[in-house]
């Protein structure tokens, strides 16, 4: 660690590295897209034969996002390490078809947290700890960390937030301070931004979008690339203002208009020679991206012969970033199998208000995804009866995984009190019970049982979609299936196909007898993968697609 002051520091500029930098700022309201817009460059840099990695900083206070209501940040994420993540890790491990790790994700309550632990040790040497600059140095220190543990030729870097925004500022200085540092030769900064249009004039307007730069510039950071989202193409004049405005290049301002699917985005921006630019700005050799895949998988999943309809029981389906995971899944599924699936968004609260499963009439699939407390838990059992009992496709993940053996527990093994622990503390029958080791845990964040563990697979369809009886898997629960009740359940038909190493816990769940039942206790939609979905959902939707031709 340099213990210099700061104006020392600005003064001894490191030698020159290899790694390429972009960094992805946000202007005018957060939303824009600068996760796409992230993800679309480093695809088509990797499509170009370069390694890309991403980075994603997210300026709250919590340390991750693990703690988290989804109706406040949408999904939480889940990677192999067993890191809460922000849901656009997601988004770039699906556009890269990467594993990330907890590096990849900076937050200023991990940056906080790792200095004050620092200063605690006195690691410091007595020295006053401010923003800047230990916490500026920490930020900059990791985004290099993450870039050089991954062994990329160019890092991606999303500053979430908006700029002018405080909690923003320290790592918009780092940003800065990054620049510095590697030369200008080797970081870029892209800064996207919002061009509206007025109802009542009809034209699209560049002022926030001036306001923006100029904020940007101010912070010392001068944007090399403008990507302007709207409803419509940039109007050449308006690409031209914006450019004039910001000083820089005709060029250098990307049209990004709405798109059918986030996927068509990377094709729109290597229309407009994206890659190129990025290329000229960071000295690289140009390369032509080769997206023909890609291409062909934007073509399938818009060009579908078929249709399915999914429903999704959730208890925050209104924000539908909080299972986009699933609806990305079903997506990919989708496409490799010819057909588009629609998704039904049914509230679990709902359910258990009406008393009754109408709205599920005339779906052809259920999911029941993961889910914490008793709200809408009910609801939840409801539809895996509802799907058990009428030889509905069901796929149950984490919670939904619980849930259908509490659903057949009650109505089957004839236990009418059976629940889970976490909903009925000392109930009668708590064929769910918290996992031994999460007993007597008080802090909530990232205390769960959490990312990939080995699952062995037994025969049956979860085998056969998998095509291996050894398979690793992200998790994130503390309850488990209660082994004392596991001989009564299988005995009666549901049987679990799938266990930990140990043969102690249980991981899959399959009915016998049925077209399609089976739920995981992990969450394989956290590795699913445009040209790779997740097994069980092409099981799912694969079923759905039978069960709807039979009638």
């Amino acid at each position: 660690m340099d213990h210099r002051p700061y104006r020392v520091l600005l003064t001894c500029i490191s030698p020159l590295s290899q790694m390429k930098y972009i960094i992805v700022t946000g202007g005018v309201l957060s939303g824009l897209g600068k996760g796409v817009t992230s993800s679309s460059a480093g695809l088509l840099l990797q499509c170009a034969g370069y390694k890309v990695t991403a980075v994603k900083i997210d300026p709250y206070l919590n340390v991750d996002a693990g703690t988290m209501n989804p109706y406040e940040h949408g999904e939480v994420f889940v990677m192999t390490d067993g890191a809460e993540v922000d849901l656009d890790l997601g988004n770039y491990e699906r556009f890269l078809k990467c594993n990330l790790t907890s590096d990849h994700n900076i937050t200023t309550g991990k940056v906080f947290k790792k200095v004050i632990e620092k200063e605690r040790r006195g690691d410091y040497l007595g020295q006053t700890v401010q923003i800047i600059p230990h916490i500026v140095r920490e930020i900059v220190d990791e985004i290099k960390g993450a870039a050089k543990n991954a062994k990329a030729d160019v890092c991606v870097v999303e500053l979430g937030g908006t700029v002018g925004d405080i909690e923003s500022m320290p790592f918009m200085e780092a940003a800065r301070l990054l620049g510095r540092e590697e030369g200008r030769e080797n970081v870029m900064f892209i800064h996207t931004t919002l061009v509206p249009v007025l109802g009542s004039v009809g034209e699209q307007k560049t002022k926030p979008t001036q306001h923006s730069v100029k904020e940007l510039q101010g912070l010392g950071i001068r944007p090399d690339v403008i990507v302007g989202r709207s409803e419509k193409k940039l109007d050449e004049d308006i690409a031209s203002k914006i450019a004039f405005f910001a000083d820089i290049p005709r060029e250098a301002v990307i049209s990004a208009p709405d798109a059918k699917s986030i996927y068509e985005v990377p094709l729109i921006f290597l229309e407009q020679k994206f890659p190129e630019l990025i290329e000229k700005r960071l000295g690289l050799k140009t390369k032509k991206p080769d997206v023909k895949k890609w291409k062909d998988f934007v073509d399938r999943i818009t060009n579908a012969d078929e249709e399915v309809e999914i429903a999704i029981i959730g208890k925050y389906t209104s924000l539908k970033d909080s299972y986009i995971s699933h609806e990305e899944t079903l997506r990919y599924a989708g496409a490799l199998l010819g057909c588009k699936v629609n998704i039904r968004w049914i509230e679990a609260p709902d359910l258990e208000d009406s008393g009754n499963t109408d709205e599920l009439e005339g779906v052809d699939g259920v999911i029941v995804p993961g889910g914490f407390g008793s709200r809408g838990s009910e609801g939840k059992i409801m539809a895996a009866g509802w799907a058990r009992t009428n030889q509905v496709p069901y796929l149950g993940v984490c919670f939904g995984f619980q849930l259908a053996t509490v659903e057949f527990c009650r109505n089957v093994l004839g236990l009418k009190n059976a629940n889970s622990s976490e909903l009925v503390p000392d109930g009668e029958h708590s064929v769910i019970d918290i996992l031994p080791e999460q007993e007597g845990v008080k802090d909530m964040g990232a205390t769960m049982r959490l990312g990939d563990h080995e699952v062995k697979v037994s025969d049956g369809k979860a085998k056969e979609l998998y095509g291996s009886d050894v398979i690793f898997e992200r998790h994130r629960h503390r309850y488990e299936i209660n082994p004392d009740y596991i001989e009564q359940i299988e005995a009666k038909g549901m049987k679990y196909t799938g266990r930990n190493s140990s043969g102690r816990r249980m991981e899959i769940l399959e009915l016998e007898g049925h077209p399609y039942f089976v739920a995981s206790q992990f969450h394989p939609e956290f590795k699913s993968r445009p040209d790779e979905p997740s097994p069980l959902h092409l099981g799912l939707v694969k079923a759905a697609l039978d069960y709807k031709k039979s009638g």
